[in-house]
Order: C-alpha cells, then structure tokens, then sequence
C-alpha cells in the first residue's frame, strides 16, 4: 500500500497546534511520567495529523500546574496561526484558547476543545477572567467543536454548562464514559471520534 498517498491531506489544514491541560504539581514532577504534551491522547493524534501533511506541534505551556494566562499567551504567540490552522485544546489548554480567540482578532481553520475548562467556581486566579466572545465562532472559518462527557469532573460540567447557556451556537458532541478524557478515563490512547471531527470536511 502506498502508505503517503493513503494518508494524502485532502483538508483545508495546513497545520495545527495541540494544546495540553493542567497537570497537577505531583504529576508534573513524576520523574516517571509523561510530559503534558504527550500524555493521553496527544501524540496519537499529532502523529494521525502529520501522516496526512499536517504540520503538527504540542507546544509545553509554562508552569501548567499553576497557570498563568499572560505566559501562556506569550508562549503561543511564537507559534504561525491562520485560516488554515487547526487548534484543538485539551482541558485547560481548551479554556486558554476559548480567552485567546475571545480577547484577539485572528481567525483560524477550526478550533476542537476536548472537556474545556473555564474555571467556573474561581480556583485558578485570574486565568478565566475574561468574557467569553458571544460571536466568537465567527473567528473559526470553520467553525468550534466541543466534546464532553456526563461523568467527567463537576467543575468540568459547569463549564460545558456555562459555553452551552453563553454559546449555543457551537457543535457539541456528547460523550457517555470518556471521564475527563484521560488516559486513566478512556483506558486507550487511540481517539478516533477526535480525528473524525477534526477533519470532517462541513463547514458548519
């Protein structure tokens, strides 16, 4: 099988950018563990995006474990973004790039949050505080993807709660038994519902 031609990049993608979540101090400093940009299902999709010509990167945010939104943006600043841009972000890397289109002007491809957290219930200082863009999918030529599950974490609910009363406007996908779409949650690196929506060839 001609492996390149199998996988030939038939989007409207040029690159993407995977943004990871908010570890915890421990997990962080696990010796053992994965860095945030490859835990859970990140390099799988990285690696499923490059094989059909996606210039793909997983930057690391600094100090995920104590977040702080003017570092973030600056780290994300170094990286190319435009209509041909795919952004898919993770947890808190979702939260991040829901404050980044809503406080910007760019506009990109597509943008994908994986269980997006907003911090609802205030424990992250001053991260979310911002005020979600109610047009904000106007900044994603083609449009804002959001997944979730009804057994991830309470403060995770609260957010799909809080984007679906202030914007009804985006596709979501309801998940049953993902968690918070965690390794530990899903058992698999392997998403495959992930890449399906990340490249589903509609518009809206």
């Amino acid at each position: 099988m001609d492996i390149e031609n199998h996988y030939r990049n038939n989007t409207r993608f040029t690159r993407a950018i995977i943004l990871h979540g908010r570890p915890d101090y421990d997990e962080y400093y696990n010796i053992q563990g994965d860095s945030p940009s490859n835990s859970h299902w990140l390099p799988w999709l990285q690696q499923q995006l490059l094989m059909r010509g996606i210039l793909t990167q997983t930057p690391e945010m600094p100090r995920p474990y104590e977040p702080r939104y003017e570092a973030w943006r600056q780290e994300f600043a170094h990286l190319p973004v435009d209509e041909q841009t795919l952004l898919v972000g993770h947890s808190c890397g979702g939260g991040f790039l829901l404050r980044w289109l809503s406080e910007g002007n760019c506009r990109v491809g597509r943008v994908v949050l994986v269980a997006p957290w907003l911090d609802v219930e205030g424990e992250a200082g001053d991260f979310f505080r911002f005020t979600l863009d109610r047009q904000i999918d106007r900044k994603a030529v083609h449009g804002i993807d959001v997944l979730y599950s009804t057994n991830d974490y309470p403060h995770l609910q609260s957010s799909t709660a809080k984007l679906r009363r202030e914007l009804p406007q985006l596709r979501y996908h309801r998940f049953v038994d993902h968690g918070h779409f965690t390794f530990s949650a899903m058992q698999t690196r392997v998403f495959p519902e992930l890449i399906e929506i990340c490249l589903r060839e509609e518009k809206k």
